[in-house]
This record gives structure tokens, C-alpha cells and sequence, in this order.
């Protein structure tokens, strides 16, 4: 590791010690960019890494709503906007009882590299709140979304910061917030992506991010003279993230054999295709926290309760679930049962040693960081935001195509950016790199701001 990003990352140790996932987004894509900071000395004279580490504007405030019983509850809402050199901030709404500041500085950490990758004029943010959606009645939801809506909507616009939805916030929460937003700042405008149909939304929207999971993979496949035809894939989560992969994997031949939850995970040795991807919808609106239905209704599967589905022999493996969900061990197991791919559709669910293992053993198992492989959702917020200022709407197969290419282009620009610095077949080095030139050129660009 170099000088000046041992320099920075201790800085942000001393600074605050307690966020650790902050520290661990900052350490792994920091390390990755030694080989460009060594190249160009321009970063250090001009305090990139100092500048790009600290978010431009972080604002929280207070979220009072009343319960059903009529209870007055108070909650903290959150919005990061971290960098704005190459867009207005873009990241989504984050509402999960585990949320705090070191949470969403992460998110929006990591969202700035993820954002330019799209080749997208779009900013790094992140925001959200430790609300917990599950158990609550739609009047509750509601009451909340609008009581957070009422302050953030003084941070937030068409061309200042877009918000979308993230873990907890779906279309419901999304229509919810831009209602109140519409009110207050009385207009119509594209100001959070994630719409309905009807209202300003973009098709292939809620399940774009695992669909990009699925095409990023197939490109990581290619260049080994493989597809995604025959495979067997392990995915975890069973949101709207996993919901696409699955729907996509299957569309593109593979064998999707779990999903999961808090709770565990199930394994179906028949696949999961057909009326078994459409009841994942549905589990959703059951309980957000229990895959184990899945099993108690398709009786091909087995629950495995308290466990993650790494454990099983996969060709491809795509966590598509939260942070930190795949450990060292389970890379390890993942390697030894001879899995090709691990292509990540959640935001940072490896852990750092998982991903530094996955590093070492580049030339026996494909990786890909977040940032590249699960850029398909944000990619599709922006062209949702282009749909908005155009007054117009494309095709669910025109979205497609464009998405598509989209992560095409991502998958090569990881690949032209790793050769360059000198790192062949590193999506991590390739991502970051890759992601860190647009947005540091463009901070250079505009001044000391």
C-alpha cells in the first residue's frame, strides 16, 4: 500500500475509528488505486483522496410519525451526498433497522465509483433511515415516508440529488415520498426514480439490478469461452435484486438452485423457474424476513434455517442479499467445490479477507465487486431520470437492450482498466480504477470546491 493512501486511511481511523464499514469500503477501493497514484502524482497534489473520502454535505434530522395506536415514534433520517463532480447525487433510500451514518457513508462511498461506471452523469449519495417497514400496516409506511419526505425534500431535486429506493423502500415507499415531495415543492418533476408505470417510472426498473448482475456474469463467463447456459447458480436474497438474477439466469439457460432470508436459506435441487420465481413477489409481501414459505409450499425444496447458501456446490454464485454476508470460509468453500464465478448483486456483501482471497486466486475463480456487477439498477435510475427530462418512455425491451449495453460496456472498462495498470483479470483494480479517473479528473477540472 502506498504512503499517501496509508496516510488517508489512518486519518480516517483516527477520525472515526467506529465506522468500520465505511473504513472497509475506503480501505479496499483506496488499495486498489496504488498503481494509478504511483503513475500519476497529479492525485496527491491536488488532495484527491482527502477530498473524495469526505462527503460534500451529510444532513441528518428528525423523523416524527405516529403509530396506529396513536403513539408518537421518533426516528433519524439520514441523507449522504458524497460527490456531485460528474452529476447530481444519485444513490437510493435505505429503510433497515440496522442503518446508521457509517452504513449510508459506505453506500455512498462506494455509489460514486459504481455511477461513473455507467458512464452516466450521475453523483454518488446515499440516505435512509432505521425504520423497519416489516410488520408495519400501509397507513404506517405512509405516515413515515411523508414525515421523512417533509425534510428531506429541502436537500433533494431533479438536478441537485435523485433518490431511489434500496432495502425497505420499494415502489409503495417510493410513490409515498414523491407524493409528499410533489406537495411541497409544487411540482412534477423526476426527482426519485424507482416510480409506478404511470407516474414517471421506467420498465425493467425493479428488476434491472439483477438483470445486470446476469449479464456482467455472462461477460466474465465469455472470456473464460463459457455462458451462463447449464449452469448451476447459487443466489442469495429473495428481493427485488435476487428476483431479477434469477429471472434472468434462468432466461439465459442456467439453474438457479437457492434463495434467501434472515432466516436461512432453501435449496431446490429442480430449479427455480416459472411460478416459483413469481411467488418470490409474493413472500415479499408476506414477510420480508422468511424465505422458509418457499419450502413449505414447493415441496422440490429443502430450508436450511440459519445458514447461507454458500455451502453448496454452484458454478456461479451471485450474493445478491446485504454487506458482508460471504466470509473467508465460505470463499474458501466456495473455491473447493469449484465454482467458477462469484459476481456480487448486493452492495459489498463480501467481506475485505473474502475479497483479498478471491483476489489471490483470480486465475482458479472469476470475482466482481458491487460497484461494476450491480450497477444495472442505478444505470436504469438514469435513464428513468433521461425518460423524465425528455418527457417520454421507452419500451420495456428498448430499457432492456439499453441496460444491457450498459453493463457491456462496464464489464469492458474493468477489463481495459486493470490491463493498463498493470493487473489483468482484477474486476476490483479494473472497478475502481476504472470509476476513480472520470471522478477525480473531473474534481481537478472544477477547482478547490
Amino acid at each position: 500500500m502506498s504512503q499517501y493512501v496509508n496516510e488517508v486511511l489512518e486519518g480516517l481511523k483516527k477520525k472515526a475509528p467506529w465506522e468500520s464499514l465505511f473504513i472497509q469500503a475506503a480501505t479496499e477501493i483506496l488499495h486498489s488505486l496504488d498503481p494509478v497514484l504511483e503513475k500519476e502524482p497529479k492525485y496527491k497534489k491536488h488532495a484527491i483522496l482527502e477530498r473524495l473520502v469526505e462527503p460534500e454535505r451529510a444532513v441528518s434530522f428528525r423523523v416524527p410519525w405516529v403509530d396506529d395506536k396513536g403513539i408518537i415514534r421518533i426516528h433519524t433520517g439520514y441523507r449522504v451526498q458524497f460527490n456531485s463532480a460528474i452529476g447530481p447525487y444519485k444513490g437510493g433510500i435505505r429503510f433497515h433497522p440496522n442503518v446508521t451514518l457509517d452504513t449510508l457513508k459506505f453506500l455512498g462511498f462506494e455509489q460514486i465509483f459504481k455511477n461513473s461506471l455507467t458512464g452516466l452523469p450521475m453523483g454518488g449519495g446515499k440516505g435512509g433511515s432505521a425504520f423497519d417497514p416489516n410488520g408495519k400496516s400501509d397507513g404506517e409506511i405512509m405516515r413515515f415516508c411523508q414525515a421523512f419526505m417533509m425534510e428531506l425534500f429541502r436537500h433533494i431535486g431533479p438536478d441537485t440529488d435523485v433518490p431511489a429506493g434500496d432495502i425497505g423502500v420499494g415502489g409503495r415507499e417510493v410513490g409515498y415520498m414523491f407524493g409528499m415531495y410533489k406537495k411541497l415543492a409544487n411540482e412534477f418533476t423526476g426527482v426519485l426514480t424507482g416510480k409506478g408505470q404511470y407516474w414517471g417510472g421506467s420498465l425493467v426498473r425493479p428488476e434491472a439490478t439483477g438483470f445486470g448482475v446476469v449479464y456482467f456474469a455472462e461477460e466474465m463467463l465469455k472470456t473464460k469461452g463459457e455462458t451462463m447456459m447449464g449452469k448451476k447458480v447459487a443466489v442469495s436474497g429473495f428481493g427485488n435484486v435476487a428476483w431479477g438474477a434469477v429471472t434472468k439466469a434462468t432466461q439465459l439457460g442456467a439453474k438457479v438452485v437457492t434463495i434467501s432470508g434472515p432466516d436461512g436459506y432453501i435449496h431446490d435441487a429442480d430449479g427455480i423457474s416459472g411460478e416459483k420465481i413469481a411467488y418470490m413477489e409474493e413472500m415479499l409481501r408476506i414477510d420480508r424476513m422468511s424465505v422458509a414459505p418457499y419450502a413449505q409450499k414447493f415441496k422440490t425444496a429443502q430450508f436450511h434455517a440459519g445458514k447461507r447458501p454458500w455451502e453448496q456446490k454452484v458454478d456461479v454464485a451471485l450474493p445478491c442479499a446485504i454487506q458482508n454476508e460471504l466470509n473467508l470460509d465460505e470463499a474458501k468453500g466456495l473455491l473447493a467445490n469449484g465454482c467458477q464465478a462469484v459476481v456480487e448483486g448486493a452492495n459489498m456483501p463480501s467481506t475485505l479477507d473474502a475479497v483479498e482471497f478471491f483476489q489471490a486466486n483470480g486465475d482458479k475463480i472469476l470475482f466482481s465487486p458491487g460497484k461494476a456487477s450491480n450497477a444495472g439498477g442505478v444505470a436504469t435510475s438514469g435513464l428513468e431520470m433521461s425518460q423524465n427530462s425528455m418527457r417520454l418512455g421507452w419500451t420495456a425491451q428498448e430499457v432492456d437492450a439499453r441496460l444491457h449495453q450498459i453493463m457491456v460496456n462496464i464489464h469492458k472498462s474493468c477489463v481495459d482498466a486493470a490491463a493498463r495498470f498493470g493487473t489483468p483479470g482484477n474486476y476490483v483494480n479494473g472497478a475502481n480504477i476504472a470509476g476513480f479517473l472520470k471522478v477525480a479528473d473531473s474534481m481537478i477540472d472544477q477547482g478547490l470546491v
